[in-house]
């Protein structure tokens, strides 16, 4: 059979058309089908986007706010700890203002008032010799006379002023100052945890740890101290109280031979005894008023200054013998041994609130002193209102 060739032309472009519009009606079909499904895709992987980002967005938040809380927390702990340390020595000082027990903390040998209390700062007059250490005693070396009184006979803890008594002990003990001493876990302090750059195991000479006492006021050096003397710290202890009897230091006791404890007591007037019997010895005069020193400690070489200020530029100052002391109960402490207009002059203050004010009474004595250029003795006394 023969079938003519436009016939067959006619039939293919039939098939071509029908081919193309079927695929065009699939295509207008199909397409709403994939783009809702694309549409879907789209909206998932944006929700989850999303999710994930506000999952992050928490998760870093929370670890803001944990930080915060944190850093809020330690600053309360801190400003709570600062308040009660302000509160319970207000409300030692109020009480003492009243003729009551003065005592930061309970201890053996908080002392009764039974005499008038002394001014305090905001009562004393203008032109009284104003305080604001709670005891006081200041000498005429050279005459004997008291210049200066306030509350001193009251007994409360000394902190480092005990460490003059330690260096007193192991002078006139006439040990070997070349001897090395070994820090040991006994030296180490467990009752207030003070820190301390001498490492166990540190070796130095006697001569050093005394310096290191007298200068820095290291505590663990004149722990060691104690430890190397004949028959140990008991011994040592026993040498110390037996010393301030025989220096007349009658409402003294000693407990440590680094004032760490609260039952190391004594009163502005015995500690003058004390300061008065280290004044005779040269080591002791020259070590507590060294500046600074480079102390070797194993492989590294430290550098030690001393812990008052006056003696590290603190003026014209001649200073001849000094000790300072701080401990919670104590308040900060002060000694020292002074030449004023050519005459030689000791200093005790005790329990000074703040870190300046028993350095600002040493220099409200020496200006009054220095007013009266005759230096003639005369009892001023800040428990009854202070002559001008």
């Amino acid at each position: 059979m023969i079938v003519h060739s436009s016939a067959i032309r006619s039939s293919r472009k039939l098939n071509f058309a029908l081919a193309t519009i079927l695929s065009i009606v699939l295509t207008i079909c199909c397409v709403p089908a994939h783009a809702e499904q694309a549409k879907k895709t789209s909206t998932s992987n944006s929700t989850s986007k999303a999710a994930k980002a506000k999952k992050v967005s928490k998760a870093t938040q929370a670890n803001k706010t944990a930080k915060v809380s944190k850093v809020r927390k330690t600053v309360k702990v801190k400003k709570v700890r600062a308040t009660k340390t302000q509160m319970r020595r207000a409300q030692a000082r109020k009480k003492s203002a009243r003729g009551r027990v003065y005592s930061t903390t309970p201890r053996r040998y908080a002392a009764v008032r039974n005499a008038q209390p002394a001014r305090t700062f905001m009562e004393a007059n203008a032109g009284s010799l104003m305080l604001m250490s709670h005891a006081a005693f200041v000498v005429d070396q050279d005459s004997g006379e008291t210049l200066v009184t306030k509350n001193s006979d009251i007994e409360m803890p000394i902190a480092s002023l005990t460490k003059l008594m330690t260096a007193l002990v192991v002078v006139e003990a006439k040990l070997p100052m070349d001897e090395i001493l070994e820090i040991g876990n006994e030296d180490v302090d467990r009752e207030k945890n003070t820190h301390s750059r001498l490492t166990v195991g540190t070796e130095l000479t006697r001569s050093q740890m005394l310096l290191l006492a007298l200068m820095s006021s290291e505590n663990r050096a004149a722990m060691s101290l104690s430890r190397h003397y004949p028959g140990g710290r008991t011994a040592f202890i026993a040498k110390m109280n037996a010393k301030a009897k025989a220096l007349g230091m009658v409402s003294s006791h000693f407990a440590d031979p680094a004032g760490l404890s609260s039952q190391s007591v004594s009163t502005a007037r015995d500690l003058h005894r004390l300061v008065s019997a280290a004044d005779a010895q040269p080591l002791i005069r020259e070590y507590s008023t060294h500046e600074e020193s480079n102390v070797q400690v194993g492989r590294r070489t430290l550098k030690f200054i001393n812990s008052n200020r006056l003696v590290r530029g603190g003026g014209d100052w001649d200073i001849g013998l000094q000790k300072t002391g701080f401990t919670n109960e104590a308040g900060r402490c002060l000694v020292m041994q002074v030449t004023l207009q050519g005459r030689r002059i000791a200093m005790v203050f005790l329990d000074s609130f703040g870190q300046l004010t028993r350095y600002a009474d040493a220099m409200r004595v020496r200006q009054q002193l220095e007013r009266r250029v005759n230096m003639q003795p005369r009892l001023i006394t800040t428990s009854a209102g202070i002559s001008p």
